[in-house]
This record gives C-alpha cells, sequence and structure tokens, in this order.
C-alpha cells in the first residue's frame, strides 16, 4: 500500500485532506505539532498523529499541509529523510516557483491546487451550492504539475490530487510556471483585488442612500449575466450599447494603461512568490 505522509494534518485544509484520505485506497500517516491541532484531527477524522520521523520513514509520498511561506523551509528540514524515488507533493507554486525547494534530484516534486467550484455551474444539491471552497460536496477543477521525476509519477500524483480535493470535476495539467500565473497573478493580484473593489463599490452605492439588499442583490444578479457573457457562457447575450460605452470610459479611470503588463509580466510574478515566501 502506498504510504502517505501528511504533514500538517490537523490544520484546517490539513483536516480536510486527511478526511478524504482516510477512505482511499492509500495509507496516511499523519503529522500535527501543535497539541491543538492533533485534538482537531482527532475529533474530525478519528486519526491519530504520529511523529514526523516514524512517518517520514519509508514514505512513498510527503503531501505539505502546511502555510504556502513555510513550503520551502519546512522541506529543507526532511528531505535528507526520504528514500529515493519519494514524492514531494506541495498545495501552492509560489515556494518551487521561487527556486525554494531543497535540491534532490531523486525525489519528484509535484504541485496540485484547487479551483474551487466554478461560480456558473448549476449544482445538484444545496449541500454542493453551499460549497464555496470545493472538497465537500460541489465538483471543482484542479491543477497539477509534475516539477521534476518520473513521468509515471504525475499519474500516481494526481490520483492522489483527485482524492483530496474531491469532488473533482475536471483536471488540468500545467507547467509549474502556468499555476503561479494563475495564482497569485490571476486569482490573487486581479480575482481577488477586483472582487473586493467590487465589495467597496457596492458599499459606497449604500452610503448613498441604496438600500443594502437591493445593492446586494442588483450587483451580484449582474455579475452573474456578465460573468457569463465576458467568459462566453452565454454566447446569446451580449452588453447593451450603453453598458459598452460606460465600460470603455470606465477603463481609463479604473485601470493604469499596461496594467496587464506589469501584473502578468514574469518578472512580477516572480517577485510576488518571492513575497510570498518572504512573508
Amino acid at each position: 500500500m502506498t504510504k502517505v505522509a501528511l504533514l500538517g494534518a490537523g490544520g484546517k485544509m490539513g483536516v480536510r485532506l486527511a478526511r478524504n484520505l482516510k477512505a482511499s485506497p492509500f495509507e496516511v500517516v499523519p503529522v500535527e505539532i501543535s497539541e491543538e491541532g492533533r485534538a482537531r484531527l482527532k475529533a474530525e477524522t478519528g486519526l491519530d498523529t504520529v511523529d514526523q520521523d516514524t512517518a517520514l520513514a519509508n514514505a512513498d509520498v510527503v503531501l505539505m499541509a502546511v502555510p504556502d511561506r513555510l513550503i520551502g523551509k519546512i522541506a529543507h528540514t526532511f528531505i535528507d529523510k526520504l528514500k529515493p524515488g519519494a514524492a514531494v507533493i506541495v498545495l501552492d507554486a509560489a515556494a518551487p516557483y521561487a527556486g525554494e525547494m531543497p535540491e534532490r534530484d531523486d525525489v519528484t516534486y509535484f504541485c496540485t491546487h484547487p479551483c474551487h467550484p466554478h461560480i456558473l455551474e448549476v449544482q445538484d444539491t444545496k449541500e454542493a451550492q453551499a460549497d464555496y471552497f470545493g472538497g465537500i460536496a460541489a465538483p471543482q477543477g484542479i491543477v497539477c504539475a509534475l516539477i521534476q521525476g518520473p513521468e509515471e509519477h504525475y499519474a500516481l500524483c494526481e490520483e492522489i490530487a483527485k482524492i483530496i480535493y474531491a469532488p473533482v470535476a475536471r483536471s488540468h495539467r500545467c507547467t509549474l510556471e502556468n499555476i503561479a500565473v494563475m495564482e497569485p497573478a490571476l486569482s490573487e493580484t486581479v480575482a481577488a483585488t477586483l472582487s473586493l473593489a467590487l465589495r467597496d463599490a457596492t458599499d459606497r452605492a449604500v452610503s448613498m442612500g441604496v438600500p443594502e439588499a437591493a445593492a446586494h442583490d442588483f450587483v451580484l444578479g449582474h455579475l452573474k449575466i456578465e460573468l457569463a457573457i465576458a467568459f462566453g457562457i452565454f454566447p446569446e447575450g451580449k452588453f447593451s450599447d450603453g453598458a459598452l460605452m460606460a465600460i470603455d470610459k470606465a477603463k481609463s479611470v479604473i485601470f493604469q494603461p499596461d496594467w496587464l503588463d506589469r501584473v502578468f509580466s514574469l518578472e512580477a510574478v516572480k517577485k510576488s512568490v518571492k513575497e510570498i515566501c518572504e512573508g
């Protein structure tokens, strides 16, 4: 049986992963340094933790459910204890893309990250509709990259990724750089920033006398159709002439002319991941 050492098993993400792995064909061996985390893991999954050296001994896969900025630092503490041919799975591209992972040619590095449930896909149940993060009831896409190691390890690590993020609707094979461009640049630098800007704009409308419930219904309802039009999901839909005029005039007010080049240059992406690793 494939042995998976799960580091950070008692954290919020670690418990999610442990719960899914417990019901899998893999042997999950949890590691958690905090007493609070160990108690949480036991209460929510029934799993007991072991010390890290025991977990790493003859581990086939090491799954790192640890904070993004600590991935590289923690990997340096155990890399010499892994057997040749072991695979290390990280859940964020920042550390490997920033060159923070320790050098060891006989170990596989694999990165995977959830896409989270698709905002415009219809869910079958209320539980799935309420699963905003994914990994509970709502199907989601995932992205995977084989950073180094034999091709056959891609299939093994992707299988584990599909289990920890289940239910998975789609698995996309990417490069490490692809994933770094998507996060932080696309999903955080742009999408999260624009999401908070939308909330700021909505709050401004409310401060001008618009009823809060009406403002929320209005902007979130318009977002659904506007996103569907923008991403081609609603091909028969189109922006009105008035909307196109407002969009054209707003771009120069809201955005700097070269914002795409500044955000998505590889130099900017590398700077961003280094800042994440440095905390």
